[in-house]
């Protein structure tokens, strides 16, 4: 009832504003011809009769349910020039819609040709590159929602989806409309056979370019390009230009027209606050995160971004001391259990993700560029088809918060591109070290504004105010040791080894195994202290009592008793723990009595 409510008020809405049935989409579409890889952009105004004729009626149902209404002013450009079959190098911001504009074009030609226009034989007319498998089950996702209405005419296969590639065979031999997948694993079904598009491909579109690139997906895309047809539609997506991107645009696309508007690379200030703490301690900063989450300073969901892997298990048990939920994000994680993450914290079960964006630093001098250093180590066990601050669509991101500064201008770019999408606010916050300070300053220089003012302004708190945290702040780091980071991450590999889809049939013929995994030594990642998770009252600084809710939980309705009515809680009115203990507490001494002295 309530989705119906919503498809009524966007319909109304979109009659009255001007949408996207004004940017000459076609209506030979059948309806939603927007429908293959719109991720943030709506079809238009299409229904299909059932004689297979289209014509211009109310939006589709899938369109309006999922709230989209006008185009952005990228989309606005990209899609009537895409619907032209013109070649598109599109470049904007994070947040901007730029891939919702070119992934448009995808849909019309199969559903075109299953609606009044004889049909052809099944077969892939159009492919989607992308940079990471999390981003490719969040597009075939999409793509699977907006074609909620049109499923026997469109076919999606996400490459994604299953770790295996032999299990994308069968989905593969049914020839679907449009498939998403990686350069990588987009290869692989080529070489196996299970994939041909010589014959058939008309719309190649590469989303995030320039991620493609960094991923080490070059090699990758050139030996795509020689199973593709001689002349096929292309559109490529970036977030920057590159000599890379440059070089792809010449091997890719063919008489392309650039769409670059004149934008910030990020939100203005009414949309983004930008803020920056100079810490003077690695201790300052996690008390600084403590009191802001705690005592809920910062409302709403927020990502945590960490350099390095071990930071980001050390951060989430030093979290977790306190009684706030977070999961962690890293690219070790198989793609499944990333994906799993992704959606608890779209869905609300988390509020806080501590995320890796594994970008590397900029390469110092005197190294290199194709040479590792000895004992880093850093890409061991990591996948390379891992993303998490590019393209991956986190919603209801309230702030991003960098605990340690990003190694780069386009890293700080990206990871606070995943608040203050389309037109909602956002906030990012960095904390700097002192060591730190030389990495923030470029990326101040670079986001100045015209006056060379700094975007990045002075968080105005007072770190005097909770250092009556400070005790608390101090044994949960004690706590939260390497020994304890390295079996958090062994307990993680564990249960990934217990629900594995793979190691079931081996479980099946070994129990053995199966019964020493489960019964081996329990593993403790951190001791966690009872009373750390509840802030009394004194603890509270005094300007922020009126704003803090340390101890907020979600509300449980109380029993109901058998007459019908709540049943009283026990213990009285009065709770307890609220006050301070050393003004509350009384000591009453009672004297014994001494016996009756006996008559003399």
């Amino acid at each position: 009832m309530r989705s119906r409510r919503r498809a009524a008020k966007m319909a109304a809405g979109m009659a009255a504003t001007p949408g996207f049935e004004h940017m000459g989409l076609d209506p030979a579409a059948a309806g939603v011809g927007v429908v293959v890889g719109t991720l943030s952009v709506a079809g238009g105004h299409w229904g299909a009769q059932a004689t297979g004729t289209p014509e211009v009626t109310a939006p589709p149902q899938a369109v309006a349910e999922l709230g989209w209404a006008t185009p952005t002013a990228i989309q606005a450009e990209a899609i009537p020039l895409a619907l032209e079959g013109r070649d598109i190098l599109v470049r904007a911001r994070t947040g901007s819609g730029k891939t919702g504009g070119v992934r448009a074009p995808p849909a019309p030609a199969p559903l075109a040709r299953q609606g009044g226009v004889p049909a052809e034989a099944q077969a892939v007319r159009a492919l989607v590159l992308v940079p990471s498998k999390e981003l490719g089950q969040q597009v075939g996702r999409s793509l699977r929602q907006l074609a909620t209405f049109c499923a026997r005419d469109l076919r999606v296969a996400d490459l994604c989806a299953h770790p295996d590639p032999a299990a994308q065979r069968p989905v593969l031999m049914e020839k679907p409309d449009v498939v998403v997948g990686t350069p990588g694993r987009v290869l692989a079904q080529l070489g196996a056979r299970s994939l041909s598009l010589r014959q058939s491909l008309e719309v190649l579109v590469l989303d995030e370019a320039d991620l493609l690139l960094s991923f080490g997906f070059g090699e990758d895309i050139k030996a795509l390009l020689c199973h593709l047809p001689r002349i096929y539609q292309a559109l490529l997506v970036s977030a920057t230009f590159s000599p890379e991107v440059e070089a792809l645009r010449e091997l890719v696309l063919h008489n392309p027209v650039t769409l670059c508007p004149p934008e910030p690379q990020l939100p203005s200030s009414s949309q983004l606050d930008q803020f920056v703490v100079r810490c003077g301690t690695e201790e300052d900063k996690f008390l600084l995160l403590y009191a802001l989450l705690k005592l809920r300073l910062l409302r709403g969901r927020a990502l945590l971004f960490v350099a390095t892997l071990a930071r980001c298990y050390r951060l989430k048990l030093f979290l977790d001391q306190f009684g706030i939920p977070a999961c962690a994000l890293n690219s070790q994680l198989p793609a499944r259990s990333r994906c799993h993450v992704i959606t608890q914290f779209n869905r609300g079960i988390y509020d806080y993700i501590v995320a890796t964006d594994e970008e590397a630093p900029a390469v110092p001098a005197g190294h290199p560029p194709g040479k590792k250093r000895k004992g880093t180590g850093q890409s061991k066990g990591k996948d390379p088809e891992y993303g998490v601050a590019r393209g991956i669509d986190f919603q209801n991101v309230a702030a991003v918060i960098n605990f340690d500064v990003p190694p780069t201008v386009d890293s700080y770019i990206h990871r606070v591109g995943r608040t203050a999408r389309a037109d909602n606010p956002g906030t990012a916050l960095t904390l700097a070290l002192p060591e730190e300070q030389m990495g923030l300053a470029l990326i101040e220089d670079a986001l100045a504004g015209e006056n060379g003012e700094s975007m990045l302004k002075p968080y105005k708190f007072s770190m005097e105010e909770i250092e009556g945290l400070r005790y608390r702040c101090r044994d949960a780091m004690r706590s939260v040791t390497k020994q304890a980071v390295k079996e958090a991450r062994l307990r993680e590999i564990k249960d990934e080894l217990l629900n594995s889809e793979k190691l079931k049939v081996y479980f099946e013929d070994n129990p053995r195994d199966l019964h020493v995994l489960r019964h081996d030594k329990p593993l403790h990642p951190a001791t966690v202290q009872p009373h750390l998770r509840n802030v009394p009252e004194y603890l509270v600084p005094p300007s922020l009592r009126g704003i803090a809710k340390p101890n907020l939980k979600k509300r449980k309705w109380p029993p109901r008793s058998p007459h019908g009515a709540a049943a009283r809680p026990r213990g009285g009115p009065k709770s307890r723990g609220t006050g301070n203990p050393l003004q509350s507490f009384k000591y009453s001494r009672r004297r014994s009595k001494r016996p009756a002295a006996p008559p003399s």
